[in-house]
């Protein structure tokens, strides 16, 4: 039941107002809502208005709340209604309440709290470590700042009485603290969540990412020996600068799992026996490793089986003869699931030498890479047709031959010439939409297998929110392997907290 105000317009080109009491009711055929008029008050302009100001009073008298009447709290608080009442008041501060307040509730809820002051407790210290810890991950949910932008000029915006007092000298201690902890602490706060969201940890999503330095030279231990991280390497984002790998496991709903710091020139390839030690000793149970193509080598595999027992890898189709020549050309129909996915399974080899293949295909993700490659193959056409000279000495076919677009579908003949390259077009169009999936597993289902791989890409949001949207685990402004490593961990910490509160 609610207040309803229709309009009518005169032939004056007046309009009108009136008051209605309705109610909806559904429509016996149609079923959609339909406004049910109880009672009419009349014209808005020649209502009595004490009339609604008495039934407002005695529906509240039932209800059991109080109306007031701002007309009448005006006359008996003269003041309040007096517009010079607020002359010479200043608002002298504004804080922040609403976002804090959640991460602060989360914090205590995921038990990073409780943990936090066992170890200050074990520790013998009275420093407040994990009030700092928690104003520095809450920094990164809200405004990133740096350690010292936090003390100095964040913590002054926010409502979080607890972090009153905190000095800067807190920031950085506490920082110490979780470094030497970071074990203990990521376990503990992990399988709390778990529990609290009742999560199935039965895959294991990894993959890894680079956080670069806007310095001019790597670290070398013989000048520091505690600034051993940052070293050359070829980032995510496509420049070659001193950097760190930042590696993530995270479960299917993007919780983390733990997060690993590495040399910045370490190969994604070679991070798997590091995630392997580090997680054996976890009992996570029947958990399932899903990683990209560049997680997939021999020994990778090896040590998957070890740590994890099963594993899901993509494989580089183009790269690996295997895939290319008993997996790509099999033949037979593809198994049909829904939202665009078809997969079938392929067996190469026997006994030891067994390995189970799954070749996935998406049909609107193939005319997708189709259109996209016709398009650049007619630009390419056309700038070839606008040279008579089509030397590869030439200015347009060194930018062409170096282009990471256009290169891969171009070939230069014995004389020297920049031709089209026809083959290279064909065999591109032989991957179109597709996947392919390798795994130990026999009991998982090939629908399974193709969700589960698909389901990688939400290690790819975790890494967007931590480095660019949310987060902004970048610039880092540490020089020193712990503190840069502590860094790490607190937004991936923050990271738990966001994904906690979608959960």
């Amino acid at each position: 039941m609610y207040l309803r105000s229709t309009k009518r317009k005169n032939k004056d080109g007046s309009v009108v107002e009136y008051y209605q009491l309705a109610h909806n009711e559904r429509h016996p055929d149609t079923r959609k809502p339909v406004a049910k008029i109880i009672h009419n008050f009349g014209r808005a302009d020649q209502l009595d208005r004490q009339q609604l100001v008495r039934l407002c009073h005695s529906i509240a008298r039932v209800c059991g709340l109080t109306v007031i009447d701002p007309r009448v709290a005006s006359i008996e608080s003269p003041a309040m209604g007096d517009p010079s009442f607020a002359e010479g008041l200043k608002i002298k501060q504004t804080l922040a309440l609403g976002c804090p307040m959640v991460i602060e509730a989360l914090w205590e809820q995921l038990g990073l709290k409780k943990t936090l002051q066992d170890i200050e407790k074990a520790a013998g210290t009275q420093a407040p470590y994990e009030r700092a810890l928690l104003a520095m991950v809450a920094n990164r949910l809200c405004e990133p700042e740096s350690k010292l932008g936090v003390w100095g000029r964040w913590l002054s915006k926010v409502y979080l009485p607890s972090c009153k007092g905190l000095k800067l000298s807190h920031m950085y201690d506490a920082m110490d603290l979780l470094h030497a902890h970071a074990e203990k602490v990521e376990k503990a706060v992990f399988f709390q969540t778990a529990n609290l969201f009742n999560l199935e940890v039965d895959l294991i999503f990894y993959d890894t990412t680079t956080a670069s330095f806007s310095v001019d030279y790597e670290d070398d231990p013989e000048r520091h020996a505690n600034a051993t991280l940052r070293k050359f390497g070829h980032a995510k984002e496509g420049f070659w600068a001193p950097q760190v790998v930042v590696a993530l496991a995270v479960t299917r709903e993007g919780i983390p799992v733990r997060s690993w710091v590495l040399p910045g020139n370490t190969a994604d390839v070679s991070t798997v026996e590091k995630v392997r030690a580090d997680l054996r000793g976890w009992n996570l149970g029947r958990a399932m490793f899903v990683a990209d193509s560049g997680m997939n080598s021999e020994g990778n595999r090896s040590e998957l089986a070890k740590a994890c027992g099963k594993y899901l890898l993509a494989c580089r189709m183009a790269n690996v003869a295997e895939v290319k020549r008993d997996v790509l050309a099999k033949r037979g129909p593809y198994t049909v699931f829904q939202g665009n996915l078809q997969a079938k399974e392929v067996i190469v080899g026997d006994g030891e030498r067994r390995k189970r293949y799954i070749l996935c295909y998406n049909p609107k993700e193939a005319k997708r890479q189709q259109r996209h490659r016709q398009m650049i193959v007619e630009l390419l056409e056309a700038e070839l047709g606008r040279h008579q000279n089509q030397s590869t000495k030439a200015q347009w076919a060194i930018e062409l031959l170096a282009s990471r677009r256009f290169k891969r579908y171009l070939r230069t003949t014995k004389s020297g010439q920049v031709r089209m390259d026809r083959g290279a077009i064909r065999e591109a169009a032989k991957y179109d939409g597709k996947w392919v999936i390798e795994t130990n597993d026999d009991t998982i289902s090939l629908e399974d297998a193709a969700r589960g791989y698909k389901g990688l890409m939400v290690i790819g949001r975790c890494f967007r929110s931590l480095k660019r949207t949310q987060i902004k685990m970048t610039p880092m402004y540490h020089w020193a392997s712990r503190r840069i490593e502590t860094h790490v961990k607190i937004c991936v910490l923050a990271l738990m907290i966001e994904r906690s509160a979608h959960a």
